[in-house]
């Protein structure tokens, strides 16, 4: 009796309970009718997220000003801005209390962008011309689309990011770039496309690191953390273990280049380099001041042009009392300390940097000044330095206390003569924070107390650092064609995470290259930021230390480096405007071209070169894919249609070609070749010039090349326009801006593919002369015929400075 009860009881629950599924199961499909149908319109529904199982808190408004939306969850804070038209912070406190920004966070002001913000439903809706953001108040979701309404991102949750990480969803086909790059001996096969996890940070020997990605489909992202771990798994992206308790990013909108220059807008542009920094410089171990002398000697009886030579270890009293790591060593360069050898290096137009270490020996004055200040990084033992053999240990840059100490120390050798900073090894064993605190020191030491430009070259990166003058060089490589192709994704790697300035041991570090492998590497070379040499202890990287041959093509590359300089310092100017510098990704330039999306064979070297550098040792013909637009030889002329792969012919014997091409539509700046930048006087400045049916434009710049006298106007800066019309060519120049007066005089103006009939300025007539060497020395304004390797020219010498405006018939 007792079976047949219980039996009846459990067949009474199971009814129950399978009729409870049922009407929970049509409650839930009405309910998710009712959901459905509050659901926005988008392009591509694989990418939203799922709602929250509860609204316990979901989003309420707290306040709405221009740009600016607060909204709670519960005790928490979400701060949206609208910084810029294509971008838009967002910023959450957990609890309502906010963590300060770290160092990739330079600026938090930015000019009101009269963004349109909708609260008159549960998705509140911001606007502006070039993106839409839709926040959805029950389910605490972000979606971001541009301004064609094509969803980009969604964050799902934010309350999710009141702990150290957030996630994105994302079309899991676009392609990514940023958060690293590669350090100097690890493998680099992905190029320069992003992988699916990588730690974001400073990294060692080379490595570039930001917490930012980016994709080539128009939207990036930018995380406020020091360290993170990123990770992009089948269209979900998310940054973990966060820096900050509350997580505060910034997606932007657009193209590769606007994106990166929104970055720079948030992070810091980087100041002007010296102009010296534009040209060549030797670095070297295992050198001495009688050394150094005949070194640059042989440079100037070679009219090899360099304006710069960096000492190793050699020129410090390393491992001396009295300041030893700060001072000149008297027995290898005897004339350091007094500054006799500065003035003979300025009179010889040579600028002296040397290498600073982050470590000091413990048992010399200076090392038990630092211990009895609590200076040494924390938890760190004393170990063996490997040159002098001797205790040593590592001072704690996070201090400011040691940074005023350490550039303190630093101004004798400073007045004496070593005017930039070659910092090494502050990657070794430290946080991503060493190595920019130490060129914080340096940077901010050398702001108060000298009006010169800081230059400095660094052996890692982290998105931030640009804003203290911080270059960056690949590490300690090897010698031989393979680590020199290498260096492509090196470079262009990390300018995807920001750093523009960035440049490598030509000729490798760690061994001697063969003469043509030093040849070519002397050609890459002269076409990225920093262009320098450097080797082992006692090792040469001169040009005539690899035969007659490897040394007229180094010394071909490096003239026309030099040539070119007009056309860099431009964009030396333009990196600190808008943060774009002069070397970048063709990516960049053709986001929509899937043949460039991980192209490290070329690259952009401003807005008008392609650069595709020899890099293989027994490589006949080079094959060379040349994006939208037309392009032209820069050696021969050849004209080519772009969208196209073409071949070219590579010099095995005499290792004298380098494959460069001119962007139809490129106006070129270009000086005569000098022993080093700055020996004569430019009063005037050609100016090549291969119009197209698209006006097109650049602005030259000028400056004193030495000061921060730019950041108060004291500049010249000229905006030059041409443009081919049916049956006329019109080339214009704006007046100029600021107030500094270069010795530029006149622009000789070369309009190539063209013989003119007739030339005015301002509707006037313009006197015709026989030839241009008549044209370059007479007083005054006119125009001449010629020939080069383009074919016809028609050449106009017109005053620099002054509204123009030329037409050539």
């Amino acid at each position: 009796m007792q079976y047949r009860s219980n039996k009846k009881l459990l067949l009474s629950g199971l009814i129950l309970v399978v009729t409870v599924i049922i009407v929970i199961g049509i409650i839930a499909i009405i309910q998710g009718k009712q959901d459905t149908n509050s659901i926005p319109e988008v392009t591509n529904t694989a990418i939203v997220g799922t709602a929250p199982a509860s609204d316990v808190n979901a989003l309420t408004i707290a306040r709405v000003d221009q740009d600016h939306l607060e909204l709670k969850a519960g005790p928490h804070i979400i701060m949206i801005d609208v910084i810029q038209a294509d971008a838009v912070s967002v910023q959450v406190n957990p609890n309502g209390v906010a963590d300060p920004d770290t160092e990739v966070i330079a600026n938090r002001q930015f000019t009101p962008v009269g963004a349109t913000i909708d609260t008159s439903s549960n998705s509140i809706i911001i606007s502006t011309e070039q993106m839409e953001v839709k926040i959805d108040t029950v389910k605490r979701s972000l979606t971001f689309y541009d301004a064609k309404k094509k969803l980009l991102l969604e964050h799902p949750d934010l309350l999710e990011s009141i702990v150290d990480e957030v996630e994105f969803t994302h079309d899991q086909n676009d392609r990514l770039y940023g958060i690293g790059g590669y350090n100097a001996s690890e493998g680099s096969a992905d190029g320069i496309l992003l992988g699916d996890t990588m730690i974001v940070r400073g990294g060692q020997q080379g490595h570039p690191g930001a917490p930012l990605v980016w994709s080539s489909a128009g939207y990036g992202l930018l995380v406020d953390t020091i360290d993170a771990r990123y990770n992009n798994d089948e269209g979900i992206i998310s940054f973990r273990n966060t820096s900050r308790k509350g997580v505060h990013y910034y997606v932007l909108i657009g193209t590769p280049a606007a994106m990166m220059s929104t970055v720079a807008d948030i992070s810091g542009t980087p100041p002007l380099f010296p102009k010296w920094a534009m040209g060549f410089m030797n670095s070297e171990w295992g050198i001495d001041e009688q050394e150094l002398l005949q070194e640059v000697s042989t440079y100037r009886k070679k009219q090899i042009p360099i304006d710069s030579f960096t000492l190793d270890f050699d020129w410090k009293a390393w491992s001396e009392d009295q300041y030893g790591e700060f001072r000149w060593n008297e027995v290898k360069f005897p004339s350091g300390s007094s500054g006799e050898l500065k003035q003979t290096m300025d009179d010889l137009g040579i600028k002296l940097t040397g290498i600073f270490k982050p470590r000091l020996h413990v048992n010399t004055e200076q090392g038990k000044y630092a211990s009895e200040h609590d200076f040494w990084w924390p938890g760190k033992k004393n170990y063996l330095d490997y040159f002098s053999h001797q205790a040593v240990n590592d001072l704690n840059f996070d201090k400011e206390e040691v940074r005023k100490w350490y550039f303190e120390h630093t101004k004798q050798a400073f007045d004496t003569g070593i005017i930039g900073y070659w910092n090494d090894e502050a990657d070794e064993g430290y946080t991503t924070m060493q190595f920019i605190n130490m060129q914080k020191a340096l940077y901010e030491g050398q702001r108060e107390y000298s009006d010169k430009r800081v230059w400095s070259i660094n052996r890692n990166y982290y998105l931030g650092a640009q804003k203290y003058a911080y270059g960056l060089w690949s590490g300690d490589i090897t010698s031989g064609f393979d680590t020199m192709a290498n260096q492509r994704e090196r470079m262009l790697t990390s300018i995807n995470v920001g750093q523009f300035k960035w440049g490598m041991d030509t000729g490798g570090f760690q061994s001697n290259p063969e003469p043509d492998n030093y040849a070519r590497w002397m050609q890459f070379s002269a076409f990225t930021p920093i262009f320098r040499v450097h080797g082992q202890q006692d090792m040469q990287r001169q040009p005539w230390y690899f035969g007659d041959t490897a040394e007229a093509a180094a010394k071909a590359a490096i003239e026309l480096r030099y040539q070119l300089i007009p056309y860099i310092y431009s964009y030396e100017r333009m990196t600190y405007e808008t943060g774009i510098g002069l070397v970048r990704p063709l990516v960049f330039d053709y986001p929509q071209d899937p043949q460039v999306e991980n192209d490290v064979d070329s690259w952009m070297f401003g807005d008008w070169l392609l650069v595709s550098p020899v890099v293989s040792q027994d490589e006949a013909v080079k094959s060379i894919y040349l994006p939208q637009g037309q392009w032209i030889n820069y050696m021969d002329g050849t004209e080519y249609q772009g969208g196209q792969t073409i071949t070219h012919q590579v010099d095995l014997t005499n290792w004298s070609d380098i494959p460069l091409f001119i962007k139809r539509g490129a106006i070129i700046p270009t000086q005569p070749v000098m022993n080093y930048i700055g020996e004569k006087k430019v009063d005037i400045l050609t100016v090549d010039v291969f119009p197209d049916t698209s006006e097109t434009s650049f602005i030259y710049y000028d400056d004193d090349g030495d000061t921060y006298s730019y950041e108060t106007g004291q500049y010249f800066r000229q905006q030059l326009s041409t443009q081919a019309k049916a049956g006329e060519l019109v080339f214009t120049t704006a007046n100029k801006v600021g107030t500094f007066t270069p010795d530029l005089g006149y622009y000789l103006v070369k309009f190539h593919g063209l013989a003119g009939g007739s030339m005015t300025s301002g509707g006037s007539a313009l006197s015709e002369v026989k030839d241009v060497a008549a044209l370059t020395n007479q007083a005054g304004e006119g125009w001449a015929h010629g020939t080069d390797q383009y074919g016809d020219v028609t050449y106009v010498k017109i005053e620099a400075g002054f509204s123009k405006n030329i037409s050539v018939k």
